[in-house]
């Protein structure tokens, strides 16, 4: 073959090669829609693939680039996303036209993933049976029910912290609260004992250790998952099951054996899957394998103790940067101990304003979870617009973005809790605070989470004084490398110290 004809042969390669990268470019141009120009091979989100970028900060620097638009189109390589940022439209899709909605758009597999099937990734179908059956685990009854298991957790915390600061040493909240909440969801969902603080060889510590920590592995797994979702049906033969599902897979099978043989009902998530499980007609004929069944109580451990744990070392991170937060917060604590004594029940809880301000406040600047994904069923148009979009259009609702917008919240980089109190919240449009979500598909843990870092909060300010130590990352910078939610790089330093309540 002569060079000339190679040249010519290599050239039409990689025009097809150009050409398939960048097809899809077009799509928001022609519908009208602003957004960054893409990179072939990249699309928009170069800097989030090779871990440069956490994906929130990565969003808030296009939402702010693009302040004045409602809606901002993206690339992820060549997928079009649509970014969502007027809060009409946002409610529009996550409660007003929430059937158009219903789906997530995260690639569900049981052959590539088991435990990918729950209830955050299923599609409709499934989901909507699975949420109806699981929503009574979390009713406000049974939260009472749950709430002297939390308290024990709680009182292992305590102990657990006297014996770190006998040390003298900064304590690293972040391990710290995760054992906690690993505890409390082992005890209230699982009942389980799962030792997590006291034991630093707990298993269940390890698989949420093993699960969450930024790695090569994780990332790239997670990467292929989501952005290259045919590859990697194509590829999973060649990958083992983590050690995460093996693990999950086994004691979930265990725990309801057990219970069968020993006739052992404790009206908890579990007994619910069980009861499923017994009954799978009350699912709409959905076929109730064991890797779904699995996968629920999967998601209900990670979901539960990271997403809390996450939140409770932050509020410490700025109630130890700001003191006067935390005086005005323990002098409310110690109030309602004087007037309800030793054991604060479910209700107590509830009457505390200003630690619910300080709650929402950490929320607000930190939510666990930075953006909401949603896909569309059907081709829609945008009420309002001229915007139309087909089947399966990926949306993006910016989280992180909107809780720092400062048009929103002045000033957001500061830690304000009056931010929450009442008058001022009716002034904010009610898409602008979006922690759990919202509509049909909001977090079904969400009072769970929130009396889980409640009670960890009061059990600590009742009992310690938290502080900056040379160890505090001040400013706090997140982990660009963190594969699912918001965190603190390299964790998070504080000094306690016992209080002495004479």
């Amino acid at each position: 073959m002569e060079p000339v004809e190679i040249l010519c042969g290599i050239s039409a390669l990689c025009v097809a090669v150009y050409y398939y990268l960048t097809s899809t470019y077009d799509f928001w141009k022609v519908r009208g829609v602003p957004g960054p120009k893409p990179l072939p091979g990249f699309g928009n989100i170069k800097d989030i693939l090779l871990n440069k970028k956490f994906p929130g900060d990565y969003l808030r620097n296009i939402y702010n680039e693009y302040k004045d638009e409602d809606m901002i189109g993206i690339f992820a390589r060549k997928t079009p996303i649509l970014v969502v940022k007027n809060p009409e439209l946002i409610k529009n899709v996550l409660i007003k036209d929430f059937s158009n909605f219903a789906n997530r758009g995260f690639p569900v597999s049981e052959k590539s993933d088991p435990l990918s099937q729950h209830l955050i990734n299923l599609e409709q179908k499934r989901w909507r049976p699975l949420r109806i059956r699981l929503t009574p685990a979390f009713t406000s009854g049974r939260l009472k029910e749950m709430f002297s298991l939390m308290s024990e957790c709680a009182d292992h915390l305590e102990q657990c912290i006297d014996k770190l600061i006998d040390k003298d040493a900064p304590v690293e909240c972040r391990e710290l609260t995760a054992k906690f909440t690993t505890d409390v969801v082992g005890r209230c969902v699982f009942g389980l004992e799962m030792n997590a603080l006291s034991d630093e060889d707990s298993e269940f510590r390890r698989m949420g250790k093993l699960f969450f920590t930024p790695n090569w592995k994780n990332n790239l797994r997670a990467k292929i998952r989501q952005f290259l979702p045919q590859f990697y049906e194509v590829i999973h033969y060649l990958l083992p099951h983590s050690e995460v599902t093996t693990h999950f897979t086994r004691v979930v099978r265990d725990i309801m054996k057990y219970r069968e043989m020993n006739n052992v009902i404790r009206h908890d998530f579990v007994d619910i899957l069980r009861e499923l499980k017994k009954h799978p007609e009350k699912l709409d004929n959905i076929e109730l394998t064991e890797s779904l069944i699995t996968s629920q109580a999967f998601i209900f451990f990670i979901a539960g103790f990271e997403t809390s744990s996450v939140t409770i070392s932050n509020a410490l991170y700025e109630l130890a940067l700001n003191q006067d937060i935390q005086v005005k917060l323990r002098e409310e604590i110690d109030e309602e101990y004087i007037k309800n004594g030793s054991n604060l029940i479910y209700e107590n809880v509830k009457k505390m304003n200003y630690l619910d301000k300080v709650f929402k406040e950490t929320l607000r600047k930190y939510p666990p979870g930075t953006v909401l994904t949603r896909q569309s069923m059907s081709s829609y148009t945008f009420e309002g617009t001229n915007v139309s979009i087909p089947k399966n259009q990926k949306i993006w609702i910016p989280i992180f973005a909107i809780h720092r917008d400062p048009n929103i919240y002045p000033k957001p980089d500061i830690f304000d809790p009056e931010r929450f109190a009442n008058e001022v919240v009716e002034t904010r449009h009610e898409m602008h605070f979006l922690p759990f979500g919202d509509g049909p598909r909001n977090c079904i843990g969400a009072r769970f989470a929130i009396y889980q870092i409640k009670i960890g909060l009061i059990k600590i300010l009742r009992n310690y004084k938290v502080d900056t130590c040379d160890k505090t990352q001040i400013p706090y910078v997140i982990e660009p490398k963190a594969p699912f939610l918001l965190d603190a790089k390299g964790g998070i330093h504080l000094k306690i110290t016992k209080r002495n309540r004479t």
